[in-house]
């Protein structure tokens, strides 16, 4: 087997416990497990399409012997494979539920069924995109599959704010074509503007390095391009052929009874709750910002990783393999640190022995072996074999150093960091040596950097674009802070409760009790920061379009924050319901990379609807006033000439109201 795996397309090597001299670390401790190591051409994809290919192929050749395989390159191989099993039966399970939702909101089947006809084209239109994108560029499976469950989300939130306009000018007395203007010119623009907004938040996610974000990048933009389009393009087009038969097939008519005047806007529930919200904002806006702070607290102790075996359920045979390799062999097999000094010079014995007894010095090192020998706590304890000779060429020696601790772990990254630290050796020509640190722990340390470095860019993207987008939309300089201030609050609470639940393995039976590692993959928090601050910036357009539009018209902020409440909490509750409903179905998944993608985005939904936009933003808002609406004279002229006008009956009204909000609702009356 070790020979025709060596003989295999994308194996640079093979070695075994038959073919390296019955070497020690290669078999396990009872003596009943052996070891095949292969070492791998190509970047990760290659390495996990040749393990695709060749473990299935060595397991019919094994002649009656149990193949298990483990290692970086079956993990990935195996998450891609689960994780689009998953995603399918996922979607299969959130359709129907998705369909009964659509229905108990709007009671028309024909109405239901528009959403899911709009999600499902933006879906097929993004795949297609990244298909051909993917001729160019490499795109992660796992982003490619991901993306579909927020095409689902996303079509049916923008599908539903239209609907929803369109309904209510025809149950305000319009004609289907006066329904039409206001919906497309209003509701069509926000959406346009809203999915800008999460475009443009995704698009930070193409400053990190790691290509599985860049993936995520590709399909998200295509994702939301393609809702927004086909929500503003094919929608109304569909709307303007079924007109009133829109409502036809109303499954809960009967329960309702007959249909009565249309009651005013004073009477609704969001109404009346708005008003009680900002008759006490201190007293309710300072609970809901105390129990996402408590909700928050558990990120202050996060400790970022990357996903490894566990991520995959443990009746997996990678989990299980990579589990034997822990409890059945010496800690050399999956705790050893590949060190690598090059230009250590012709004088390699004198260079080396210093430096490996400094290293096996290190705190949590338990041996480090090198062409000079073995070495134990500073002392050599035995001295160099012909198997170790082979470690070293003319001009690059490999150390390898055993950890005492687990490499996919924040004490592995430390370790690392030590390592870093100590005295490279002296080189050629009286130049210390150039000396790299391979392995698991330098790999998490390597990657959690590169993302650290890049966070502040990928930041500024999402919080520029942000606050220039709301400008423009809103003509106000602290309507975009505000927004700003409390997506952070909520989507740190997300991030505090992925820290309690996924990190540190409280409350798991709610998410199907996967294992956990004590640390979190750092590339999530970042992914769920952009997608989830562009879908609260969704619920925040929404529900300011229609503040402003009645700010505007009476010039009487609290009224207009009521107003604006009422017409689009049952909305954006509805619209979170599904794209929650959505994403906690990824916890079906036994990827644990899935459910933890999933559960954190539908949280982050959950707060930003319920705390955020019911309570926090009122509060905020019945505080501020008039400054809600105020813009410096500079900005103001600028958004006279770039920003959005709205036209309030047949005139069009200044973005900015100037007289007092008595005088306004004076001369409306």
């Amino acid at each position: 087997m070790t020979r025709r795996a060596a003989q295999a397309p994308g194996v640079r090597a093979a070695t075994s416990y038959w073919t390296a001299g019955r070497a020690p670390a290669l078999r396990s401790r009872d003596g009943s497990l052996g070891l095949i190591s292969l070492s791998l051409l190509g970047d990760e994809d290659d390495r996990a399409r040749t393990a695709e290919r060749l473990v299935p192929d060595i397991r019919r050749h094994a002649q009656g012997l149990t193949v298990m395989a483990a290692g970086p390159a079956q993990v990935q191989s195996e998450v891609g494979k689960r994780t689009a099993h998953d995603l399918l039966l996922a979607e299969t399970i959130a359709m129907p539920i998705t369909l009964v939702l659509l229905l108990l909101v709007f009671g028309s089947v024909v109405a239901a069924a528009l959403p899911l006809v709009i999600a499902l084209l933006s879906v097929l239109v993004s795949r297609a995109a990244l298909n051909a994108l993917g001729a160019t560029v490499s795109i992660s499976v796992y982003a490619m599959n991901s993306t579909t469950a927020l095409g689902l989300g996303l079509g049916i939130d923008y599908s539903l704010f239209l609907l929803a306009r369109f309904r209510e000018e025809l149950g305000g007395g319009a004609t289907v074509r006066q329904a039409l203007g206001p919906t497309v010119r209003r509701a069509g623009r926000t959406v346009a503007f809203s999915g800008l907004t999460v475009a443009l938040s995704l698009v930070a996610l193409l400053v990190f390095p790691q290509y599985f974000l860049r993936s995520f990048a590709y399909g998200g933009i295509a994702v939301v391009l393609s809702a927004a389009a086909g929500a503003v393009l094919v929608l109304p087009a569909l709307l303007a052929v079924l007109g009133h038969r829109v409502n036809r097939y109303d499954v809960f008519a009967r329960l309702r009874g007959p249909a009565g005047p249309a009651a005013a806007p004073e009477t609704g529930r969001w109404y009346r709750f708005a008003r009680v919200v900002m008759r006490r904002p201190v007293l309710y806006g300072g609970g809901a910002v105390l129990v996402l702070a408590v909700l928050a607290s558990p990120f202050t102790r996060v400790s970022p990783g990357l996903f490894d075996d566990r991520s995959l359920p443990a009746d997996s045979q990678v989990h299980r393999a990579t589990q034997l390799l822990r409890d059945r062999f010496d800690a050399d097999v999956l705790g050893t640190v590949p060190v690598v000094v090059e230009g250590v010079g012709r004088d390699r014995t004198q260079a080396l022995e210093p430096y490996a007894r400094a290293l096996s010095a290190v705190r949590d090192v338990r041996r480090v072996t090198a062409a000079t020998g073995s070495y134990v706590a500073g002392h050599r304890v035995q001295g160099p074999g012909p198997a170790s000779a082979a470690l070293v060429d003319d001009d690059c020696a490999l150390l390898s150093v055993v950890s005492a601790v687990e490499q996919d772990s924040s004490a592995g990254t430390r370790l690392v960091g030590r390592l870093q630290k100590v005295a490279p050796p002296d080189g050629a020509a009286h130049r210390p040596a150039r000396v790299s640190v391979g392995g698991r722990a330098a790999e998490v340390e390597d990657s959690t950097s590169a993302i650290a470095r890049a966070t502040p860019a990928a930041i500024g993207i999402v919080v520029g674009s942000s606050l220039v987008l709301l400008f423009l939309f809103t003509g106000s300089v602290l309507m975009p802070v505000k927004a700003l201030a409390l997506n952070t609050l909520s989507l740190s609470a997300t991030f505090g409760a992925m820290v309690f639940v996924f990190q540190e393995g409280h409350l798991l039976f709610l998410v199907g009790s996967p294992p956990h590692t004590g640390t979190l993959d750092a590339t999530i928090p970042i992914l769920t920061f952009c997608v989830a601050f562009g879908l609260s910036m969704d619920y925040e357009v929404f529900l300011l379009s229609r503040i402003r539009e009645r700010y505007l018209l009476t010039g009487d902020n609290t009224e207009s924050v009521a107003f604006g409440l009422q017409h689009t909490g049952r909305i954006i509750t509805a619209a979170a319901v599904l794209v929650a409903a959505v994403l906690f179905i990824f916890a079906v998944s036994g990827v644990t990379l899935l459910k933890l993608l999933g559960v954190g985005l539908a949280l982050a939904v959950v707060l930003d609807a319920t705390l955020v936009r019911a309570v926090l933003v009122p509060s905020f808002m019945r505080l501020a006033g008039r400054a809600n609406w105020w813009a410096p004279a500079p900005l103001r002229r600028l958004h006279d000439r770039a920003g959005l006008r709205e036209d309030v009956g047949s005139r069009t009204v200044p973005r900015q109201v100037t007289e007092p909000e008595s005088v306004a609702r004076r001369n409306i009356e």
